[in-house]
Formats: C-alpha cells, structure tokens, sequence
C-alpha cells in the first residue's frame, strides 16, 4: 500500500506500510484539516466557534455559506 499523504506519520507499527486501520485515521486527520482550512477561509475563528451554543455557531456557519451539519463541534 505504500506511504500515505503524511509520509509515515501513520504508520505506528513502522512496517513501512500502512494498514486499513492506519489509513482510516490518516483520512480522519486529513478531513478534520480540511475542515479546519474551511473554516478559515471564511474568515471564522475555529476556537471561537467551539465555544458558541450551538444555536449561533449554526447561523455563523449559515451565514458563512457552510453546511452546519458537515460540522462536528
């Protein structure tokens, strides 16, 4: 299977290959990044956003153009 787009940041049992498991978390920090990246593109502060009830954080993302729901706070 190969490296994945971290290099070998995922792979913990340092075989040089990543596994199903590896690979799956490798996904799961590349799409929280991509989330991330979002975010500040919109101009939102990410820690602000965590610290919102949930009512405003959802009108922020809204007006923002983002899909609320794509959103894991």
């Amino acid at each position: 299977m190969g490296k994945g787009i971290f290099g070998g940041l995922f792979d913990f049992n340092r075989d040089g290959e990543l596994d199903v498991i590896e690979r799956a978390l490798e996904f799961a920090a590349f799409n929280e990044m991509r989330k991330t990246t979002e975010l500040e593109e919109a101009g939102l502060d990410v820690d602000e956003l965590e610290w919102m009830n949930e009512y405003d954080r959802r009108n922020v993302l809204l007006e923002a153009g983002l899909d609320p729901d794509d959103y894991d706070f």
